[in-house]
């Protein structure tokens, strides 16, 4: 049986007919992680216990779990309870998960394999997964080059068909841009719209757990798994089904969103012009449109951000979650575990977040950032009185070289440009495959909806997903 191009679609009628068993599919991917693997670093720990699962799954029966049996790979910052999720860092190297996040419990009740714990940056800090604690994972098209960050692990494993499906999170664009750079889909759903409970926070009003796979299909599958209101994450959404399909007999009008294409990759900027062709042919109108404050969103972002991380990583002191590094007083323990603890890039954020809101400080950057964030929002509310979605790229180029911009952290922080804006604006936002350059990279093409607007996204993307697998152009 050939099950390269499985989807959990397919796998789940194979399932259910009886085909293959839970435990035979586990065992394809763990073969194939055992291959690949040590050339990619895409998983950081696969589970011991993964073919007892699966079995235990077989002698229960499918039932209607939508999951049942599908094996799924776990970015490291989503708590499983018993085992370690060190969040790509060494402070966490020997924390164990004393309970089940909420997405986790849900998937588990959907009847899904956990087949292990995927490579990240730091606390999820960064745009290529160069930052993690346990080396560079390595994208599956070109091991010369990043798999993109932070969820780069779990991107890596679907695209090297080490699972049917993944976690993620993004915070700035780190499902959808390593989505992106490996080829596969990317959602980063609307804030509120899935539990944080159990996601080591990074910064929280910005963190969203959300589903990478193969095809559009399959992530609406996971996402409807995982999302829904939660008592123990209070900003989660209390609406019990996400709204906003497509209207029948409506013309949907997208705006294919105005950028300064100068700073762009041109093969890039044809792939978006191609996509703008396809949903004309698909019968959607298209429009152009400019936010007039969207341009700050990077900046904003680069407040705002290291803002919450210098507050939720205060945490992480040596006193708890296993490491400690004993100095000659109490603060000098705190300032040597946190320097062994915590990486370049985390200690970057930490310090500019403790500074932006520092007295003096707060009203000039912290607080204005604030505003500015308020007028994004805003400006994605008027843009979507006249359009009902927008497309753009996902990033300004596709993977780059590893080691090409780790020496440049502005660099690497514009690769955030296109993905921060509807984070700016708490928007659901999905990246898709959108072909193959000329060096055999893929290019992604984001599609951004109004708030709960997944439904809508999940068509959109169907339907260029099927034209161009019709046309063979992705």
């Amino acid at each position: 049986m050939d099950l390269q191009n499985l989807t959990i679609k397919k796998a789940r009628k194979l399932l259910t007919d009886k085909e293959i068993s839970a435990r035979e599919l586990t065992a394809y991917y763990l073969k194939n992680i055992e291959e690949k693997n040590k050339d990619i670093n895409a998983y950081l720990e696969v589970f011991d216990d993964v073919l007892k699962e699966a079995e235990k799954l077989d002698k229960e029966g499918i039932g209607d779990r939508s999951l049942w049996g599908i094996p799924m790979a776990i970015k490291d910052n989503v708590l499983i309870k018993g085992k370690i999720c060190s969040a790509g860092s060494k402070m966490l190297q020997n924390y164990r998960a004393s309970y089940d996040a909420t997405a986790i419990k849900k998937l588990k009740s959907a009847g899904a394999v956990f087949l292990g714990r995927t490579n990240m940056d730091e606390f999820a800090m960064g745009a290529s997964t160069e930052n993690s604690a346990y080396g560079v994972t390595k994208n599956p098209k070109d091991l010369t080059r990043v798999s993109g960050g932070s969820s780069g692990g779990s991107a890596a494993a679907v695209a090297m068909d080490g699972c049917l499906g993944a976690l993620g999170s993004d915070t700035g664009g780190s499902i959808r841009q390593p989505a992106s750079f490996c080829g596969v889909v990317g959602l980063n759903p609307t804030y509120g719209a899935v539990s944080r409970s159990g996601l080591i926070a990074m910064a929280s009003s910005f963190d969203q757990i959300g589903p990478m796979a193969k095809t559009v299909e399959d992530a609406e599958i996971i996402f409807n798994a995982i999302k829904g209101s939660d008592p123990m994450d209070s900003t989660s959404s209390s609406t019990s089904d996400v709204e906003g399909g497509e209207k029948k007999n409506k013309v949907l009008k997208i705006g294919f969103l105005k950028y300064d294409k100068n700073g762009v990759n041109e093969e890039i900027n044809e792939f978006m012009e191609k996509a703008a062709n396809i949903f004309k042919d698909l019968g959607y109108e298209i429009s152009e449109i400019e936010p007039p404050n969207i341009k700050y969103s990077v900046p904003c972002y680069y407040i705002l951000v290291p803002a919450e991380v210098s507050s939720n990583l205060a945490r992480f002191d040596g006193v708890r979650y296993g490491l400690f590094k004993e100095g000659k007083s109490l603060t000098e323990d705190y300032m040597k575990t946190r320097e062994v603890g915590f990486g370049l890039e985390t200690r970057r954020r930490i310090i500019l977040g403790t500074y932006v809101l520092s007295a003096g400080y707060y009203d000039a950057y912290y607080a204005k950032a604030q505003k500015v964030r308020e007028l994004i929002k805003k400006d994605f509310e008027n843009v979507f009185k006249s359009v009902d979605a927008i497309i753009s790229p996902v990033s300004p180029s596709v993977a780059f070289k590893i080691g090409e911009k780790a020496n440049d952290p502005l660099k690497m922080y514009l690769e955030d440009i296109f993905t921060a804006p509807a984070k700016m604006a708490g928007l659901p936002a999905m990246s898709i495959p959108a072909g193959i350059n000329s060096e055999g990279l893929p290019v992604g093409l984001q599609i951004i909806a109004p708030r709960f607007g997944e439904k809508l996204l999940f068509e959109t993307g169907k339907k260029y997903e099927s034209y161009t697998s019709k046309n063979q152009m992705a």
